[in-house]
């Protein structure tokens, strides 16, 4: 699903060093993708599992957990299949897996980028929807019907990445074989991912969070500075994360024939993907770590573990010896208690004293 895979042919001319200088200038960049690529996989895939342990065996079941869980589980199926954009670029864009490959990988990358990008906009309504229609939002928001919209999610997302899983397929150019598209799918699909992966989740998101932002407005200085930063962090995360991606696109359709722009393309095509992967690894910092619930949850998760691992610790210090002695102190004790629970009460009062010092001179009454 991205750009600036074209394989360019410059004429042998006085161009020559041009040529080899943005050829270096590629290869440098292709590096540096690789470079960002890893560390997303290791930032997103820690990050987006952190959040669906926390948020699927932790947390409270509401709604907002839902969306949490649902967001995160697409962002990491959609870093678990980036390894093979990994080795493809790193080969200068070509594909070694196979049709079938080619195929999967492009289905299971778009499905969870609608998916992502569809949830993303149904927080920002369920946020907006919290804040300003408060009763109705009480009685009618539920996690039964979270779970229902995210199910609805993810089967448009799926109907959605149909058409991109059905076109993509392998080409051969000059021997070497690259997952692509045809050139005239190339437009209606690119049109089709502009309109429902960008422009109306962001009109969605930018509206929901202005008004957030307006009704914020009566809250107190401090409270109010801190929902600005958040609300303009989230509209310009996904601006500047996905906007570039489809320009890219874009202007690679138009200027198919173009060799300068093309190189152009194919020179910052691999950062603007990144950006686009790098989205993955914004969304549970943002979205989620600033949750307060969610940094509770987590802290106690991480205490619980530390406490669990220092017991054991214990535990396994402890001598033989010092166990079965606090084993049949307990066990004395309890048969004690059962011998007392059969003495007539009365009598139990007018001699506690006694009957006490007996049975804690029993033990010594034998030397063996």
């Amino acid at each position: 699903i991205y750009c600036g895979s074209v394989q360019i042919k410059l004429k042998k001319s006085s161009t020559t060093d041009q040529s080899s200088e943005q050829d270096a200038a590629s290869t440098h960049i292709q590096t540096a993708s690789i470079v960002i690529y890893c560390l997303i996989i290791i930032v997103g895939t820690l990050g987006n599992a952190l959040v669906i342990y926390v948020t699927g065996f932790k947390m409270k079941k509401t709604v907002d957990s839902v969306w949490f869980l649902n967001l995160a589980i697409a962002d990491f199926l959609f870093i678990a299949f980036l390894i093979f954009s990994i080795i493809s670029l790193s080969q200068s864009h070509q594909w070694p897996f196979g049709q079938f490959m080619c195929k999967l990988n492009t289905f299971v990358s778009v499905v969870n980028m609608f998916a992502s990008v569809f949830i993303l906009t149904a927080m920002s309504l369920d946020r907006c929807l919290s804040i300003w229609v408060v009763v109705w939002a009480h009685n009618k928001r539920t996690v039964c019907k979270a779970r229902l919209i995210c199910v609805g999610i993810w089967v448009i997302a799926a109907v959605c990445s149909t058409p991109y899983a059905t076109f993509r397929t392998v080409l051969e150019r000059n021997g070497a074989h690259y997952c692509s598209y045809s050139h005239e799918q190339k437009w209606s699909l690119h049109i089709f991912r502009f309109l429902m992966g960008f422009v109306i989740p962001f009109l969605v998101i930018f509206v929901s969070y202005v008004a957030i932002g307006i009704r914020a407005m009566r809250m107190s200085r401090t409270r109010r500075r801190r929902s600005r930063r958040i609300i303009f962090s989230i509209i310009f995360a996904f601006f500047i994360c996905w906007l570039p991606f489809h320009i890219c696109n874009f202007i690679e359709l138009k200027h198919m024939t173009n060799p300068k722009t093309l190189a152009i393309v194919r020179i910052m095509g691999p950062l603007t993907v990144s950006l686009a992967f790098l989205n993955s690894c914004l969304n549970p910092i943002l979205y989620v770590f600033m949750c307060e619930e969610f940094i509770k949850k987590l802290r106690q998760s991480i205490c619980f573990v530390l406490e669990s691992a220092l017991a054991e610790d214990h535990l396994s210090f402890m001598s033989t010896r010092s166990v079965s002695s606090t084993f049949s102190r307990i066990s004395r004790k309890s048969d004690a208690a059962a011998t007392l629970e059969k003495i007539d009460p009365a009598a139990f009062e007018s001699c506690t004293e006694s009957k006490v010092v007996i049975t804690e001179e029993t033990p010594d009454s034998n030397p063996e």
